[in-house]
């Protein structure tokens, strides 16, 4: 008997990302990896769906062929209106992961279930006995960090950010645990924190660099949700301090594993080789050259995530 792979069978199963613009998403190559590795007919497309054109076209996101989607910039806040959203992603206040329940479209934020795997993964244990934590940042990306900090039990979160004003609505959502704080105290609180997450652009390709003095706990867990470059700064200062760290790729390659299990009923791994996959391609095209745009969407100007903009809209996609 032959131990070779049957040939995918039936219809083909057809999931997007949808953004604008949508060249830069890594999304198709994460969800492709998988539907060849478990030998489903299926495909992952890119959609470049301009803002406009979004709430149309998500309302008949099955007449267009698909089961399910993403979303990212600049739609992920648009989604909660034309969608069912679950508590994460009402909490974090936008949505990147959609399906069908019936007829109903529902949404969800898998960046929780993200950030949390990749910690687990690549830190194991970081929050046994964490009082404590520090987050740079109050766009959503840190909403979404705050959300998964709260689910672990986490007592004291300090929100740091330049402008406390932004960080207000975190802490109105989140309550008692949330403190504010302004980003001159940054050096003094990590004296007492455990675990320091940037979820902000500072250090990405393109952007400032992260200026932080880590007066830290030699047990202090460091994580990045920046993946371009794929050591930041910050995780580069922390490792020469022999910190233990998570980095932003982990971070994407995680929170891609939710979409896939509730489109395909498949709970994916993230393996090495997905992630030496997603480094190569992450590294073949310098920023200034980017990915060729899809039809009919602006070019982008270059290799970086879409940024966090004054939507609070998040880095992965």
């Amino acid at each position: 008997m032959s131990d070779a792979p049957k040939p995918p069978s039936g219809e083909q199963k057809a999931v997007c990302v949808m953004a604008w613009p949508a060249g830069h998403s890594r999304s198709p190559l994460i969800h492709n990896y998988w539907i060849k590795q478990h030998n489903l007919n299926a495909e992952y497309r890119r959609e470049a769906v301009p803002p406009e054109k979004f709430p149309e076209f998500v309302k008949h996101l099955r007449a267009h062929g698909y089961i399910g989607g993403n979303v990212t910039v600049p739609h992920k806040r648009t989604a909660l209106e034309h969608t069912e959203p679950d508590e994460r992603a009402r909490a974090v206040g936008a949505a990147n992961t959609l399906w069908y329940d019936g007829d109903i479209l529902r949404s969800t934020n898998t960046d929780v279930d993200g950030f949390l795997a990749n910690l687990d993964a690549a830190t194991p244990g970081w929050d046994r006995g964490l009082e404590t934590a520090a987050v740079l940042g109050a766009g959503g990306g840190a909403r979404a960090v705050v959300f998964a900090l709260i689910q672990r039990n986490v007592g004291r979160i300090y929100v740091i950010n330049r402008t406390l004003a932004h960080a207000e609505s975190i802490k109105k959502k989140f309550g008692a645990r949330v403190h504010l704080a302004a980003w001159e105290e940054t050096t003094g609180l990590l004296g007492g924190a455990g675990l320091l997450v940037n979820t902000t652009t500072l250090g990405m390709v393109g952007e400032p660099p992260l200026d932080i003095n880590l007066r830290c706990p030699a047990s202090m867990v460091v994580a990045d949700l920046v993946y371009v470059p794929l050591e930041t700064g910050l995780l580069k200062l922390a490792r020469e301090r022999g910190l233990r760290t998570a980095d932003g790729l982990g971070m994407l390659l995680h929170q891609a594993v939710g979409g896939f299990q509730r489109w395909f009923g498949i709970k994916p791994d993230v393996t090495q080789e997905l992630r030496v996959l997603v480094e190569v391609d992450l590294s073949t095209t310098a920023p200034g050259a980017p990915k060729q745009a899809a039809k009919g969407e602006p070019r982008p100007r270059d290799k970086r995530p879409r940024r966090n903009n004054k939507r609070g809209e998040g880095l992965s996609s």
